[in-house]
């Protein structure tokens, strides 16, 4: 089997775990729309698997595992998270006791990769300011109960992971960093083009028209 499809055999088999945890969480009134939008979670998902190299995905991957194996759901656990921010009541009284408690220095780490990857977008919504309005908002300070931004979003996801996969998810991101590369223009390149477009340029031009 070559490479390439072992690759893209590992990403997709990283989505549907995902999906299927997905289906397992369950939403406050009722099952969520998107619960039922595979197209789209796949799209959204996939876009950004494919920009971590493959340790990474390895590593994530068995975290998944783990998690089923000890009765835990990430998914789950990555939109509790969030709700710190759009619902900080609910989160202290039924979700923050029930979800691992992350240490200082483990929060201290992933806010300096968070204020990396919220300066990444920033500079993208400016430079392709059509496609950046149909991202999230941007930051935490613009959450409301019904409205998670991109920050707060990448807060609970990052709070989910093993200590091995955040560490190599740091490292993937100061390695962009050094080379001047911009992990939000890369995981939305891969978007438009799985969307159909030829690629960032394209899908702006046609956004704007």
């Amino acid at each position: 089997m070559s490479t390439a499809i072992e690759a893209s055999e590992l990403q997709e088999s990283i989505v549907r775990h995902e999906w299927d945890q997905f289906q397992r969480t369950n939403n406050e009134g009722g099952r969520a729309a998107c619960q039922g939008n595979w197209p789209t979670f796949h799209q959204m998902r996939l876009s950004q698997f494919l920009t971590w190299p493959t340790e990474l995905q390895r590593s994530y991957a068995d975290d998944l595992d783990e998690a089923d194996r000890v009765g835990r759901n990430l998914v789950t656990e990555k939109y509790g998270r969030m709700m710190a921010s759009t619902a900080p009541e609910q989160y202290r009284e039924t979700i923050e006791p029930y979800i691992p408690r992350l240490s200082d220095e483990r929060v201290a780490r992933q806010e300096a990769v968070i204020a990396r990857q919220v300066a990444w977008t920033r500079d993208f919504r400016e430079r392709y300011p059509h496609l950046g309005e149909a991202m999230r908002v941007l930051t935490t300070s613009e959450d409301t109960p019904s409205k998670t931004s991109f920050e707060t979003y990448l807060r609970g996801e990052l709070g989910t992971y093993s200590d091995r996969t955040l560490g190599l998810y740091e490292t993937m991101v100061a390695a962009k960093a050094a080379a001047g590369e911009n992990l939000t223009e890369q995981t939305i390149l891969n978007t438009v083009r799985l969307g159909g477009f030829d690629g960032l340029d394209d899908a702006e031009a046609q956004l704007a028209a």
